[in-house]
Parts: C-alpha cells; structure tokens; sequence
C-alpha cells in the first residue's frame, strides 16, 4: 500500500513493576509469571499489546481507521460481517466468499481497525476475511534481575454469600442480623513482586507493513501508546507500572549511494536485530544488590558499535503529551550514558 512505512525498525522498551503483579499467569493461581530456573519474571507479549490497544482505543475513541477489532466481551466475527457488507458484493451466506471477495473484506478490516493493520488478526473464524501476518510484533518480556513472587494474605471486612431460601433484600438483612460479626468478614491473597525491571523488544517489519497499510501515522501512535500504555491502565493489583524513556528506536535506513538500493536497503534492514538490542547495556549500580527501583540501574548506550545503515532514536513523553524522538543523541534529561 502506498502510504506504508518503507523503513524496518525494531525498538527496545524498558518498563517496571513496583509492588505489583506485572502479568499473572491463570495457571499458577494468577501469580506473577517467572521463569523457574532463573527466578527471572516475564510478562507476555499478549499483555503488551493489550495495554496498546487500550491507549489507541482512549486516544482515538474507537472509531475508524483506528478502531480496535480485539476487544473485551466482543464477538469477533461481528466486524467481520461487517466486512462483507461494507465491500461490493455484501454478505453472501448461501456460499463460500471467493478469493477477491475475502481479500476485499480483508483490505477494509486493516483499513478500519489499527490492531489488525498494526499486529494481524485470523479473521477466518465465520464469514472469511482471510488472516494478516502483522508488521509490529512483540517478544516475551523478560526482568534483568530475579523477582520475588510474594502471596500476601488480605482481609475484606464484608462477605458475599449466597443466602439460600432468600428472596428479598428483608431476607439478606436478616441473615446478615443473625450472624457472629466475625462471619461477615473474609480472607483473600494477593499475589505481587517487591520491584521488577523487564526490557521488552519489538520488531516492525517494513515488508509486512507494504501489505496492511501501517503508516507513518500508525508508527507515531504506537511510540504514543507505548510510552503512556500504563499511565491508563491503572489498578491495584499492578501496583505501580512504568515505562521508563527513552524508548530505543532502531530505525534502518541503508547505506547504499543508489537510491533504489538504498531504499531496498531500508525495507530489509542493514543489521541484525539482536545486534541493535545488545548496544543497550542495563546494569545494577556499584553497590546494588538487591534493586527496588528504577535508580538502582546504570542504562548505557554504546554508540561506537552501532552499524552503518542504521539510525538510533531515543523516544520520550513531549511536553505536550505525545512522543517525541531525538535522533543519534539522547537529551540531557533522561539520564542515559553513551559510549
């Protein structure tokens, strides 16, 4: 599509969890996740995006282009025949869409909806949209140090019982009137870790992009959604969840002094991926055993090793609220030592 990103990117994010529980895991009981050799915490690509499909859907009012299709207590198939009906020919139940048709639907569902053109969607779950490998993917998180998964016991000071034979609110008052006061509480737990400091990384394929239509527009709104994702997402069992800026941008964009090769340069990338992220060095300072906030860390950029045909950007919150890059050197303000 003509409008799409030409250039490949991949980002690193550094994000942490202060008496919180980052991402549970429902088949440990919702605790914290961890890997159990290292005692490392993770958290899950799927909870990533979900925070950046709830910054889009607040910031752009879920409306088209930038409607979200993955939400809570949907149907997804819904926006799907939508699809169908919104594209020449409509909803045919009687038979199987051809080939033009689901690529018809398909082509208006990443035009409509900003996850789907941003991560991809299988959109062949009743009327067929086809399915879309999305440009933006997101790896598991993982914490620079071991993590302490604590159960805290808590006590709620009321009951939710179930009275059996009542059928009025007479009835539960008169229940409630005819227990010991020590009955009408109870006891929960509540799973968190003392402090987490995780690095996540994200690949943004240029070729892919070509194919949904992730524009230049959609690039900026996810470095929005990405630094403000935990600022809207706010409860108690997350504690206090933070990106930390800057956001690394590692941008590609060739070498080559023939514009055509330099441009095919961009779209497929100069460097490997995990060549970029290990440029970004985190460390626990001089004395820091055991970290329990973010200024336990040292954050180093070697700059001296970044490969020809890539540009390093350096993301953070702009006074006005949305993301802003600084390219090849970091501001002053964010703390971040070059090598």
């Amino acid at each position: 599509m003509s409008n799409a990103i030409g250039n490949r990117y991949e980002f690193l994010c550094l994000f942490d969890c202060e008496n919180g529980n980052p991402n549970g895991d429902p088949d440990s009981a919702n605790a914290p996740r961890i890997d159990p050799e290292t005692m490392h915490g993770l958290v899950s690509d799927v909870a990533i995006k979900r925070r950046i499909r709830n910054y889009v859907q607040i910031a752009r009012d879920n409306t088209m282009p930038n409607a979200i299709f993955v939400q809570q207590a949907t149907n997804l198939n819904r926006p799907i025949v939508r699809a169908h009906e919104e594209t020449e020919g409509g909803l045919d139940t009687s038979k199987k869409a051809n080939k033009n048709k689901v690529e018809a639907a398909r082509d208006w569902m990443c035009a409509s909806f900003y996850d789907v053109r941003t991560f991809g969607a299988v959109m062949s779950t009743g009327p067929n949209a086809g399915q879309v490998r999305g440009p933006v993917q997101i790896a598991f998180s993982r914490s620079k140090d071991p993590v302490l998964p604590m159960d805290i016991s808590i006590t709620r000071m009321a009951v939710a019982e179930d009275v059996k034979g009542a059928k009025s609110s007479e009835d539960y008052q008169k229940w409630e009137d005819e227990q010991p006061e020590d009955e009408l509480r109870t006891m929960g737990r509540k799973s968190i870790i003392p402090y987490g400091l995780y690095e996540s990384h994200g690949f943004i394929s240029a070729n892919l992009a070509q194919q949904t239509g992730f524009s230049e527009d959609d690039l900026s709104l996810l470095w929005d959604a990405l630094l403000g994702m935990y600022e809207h997402d706010r409860s108690a069992s997350k504690g206090l969840m933070s990106v930390r800026e800057p956001l690394f941008v590692f941008k590609h964009v060739g070498t080559d002094s023939d514009e055509e090769q330099r441009v095919r340069e961009a779209l497929l990338g100069c460097a490997p991926a995990h060549r970029l992220f290990e440029l970004v060095d985190v460390q626990k300072r001089e004395g820091v055993e055991t970290p329990r906030s973010f200024g336990d860390y040292k954050v180093t950029f070697n700059a001296s090793e970044l490969p020809q045909g890539v540009q390093v950007g350096f993301a953070y919150n702009g006074p006005g609220g949305g993301a802003e890059i600084a390219w090849d050197t970091p501001p002053p303000h964010l703390g971040i030592e070059v090598i």
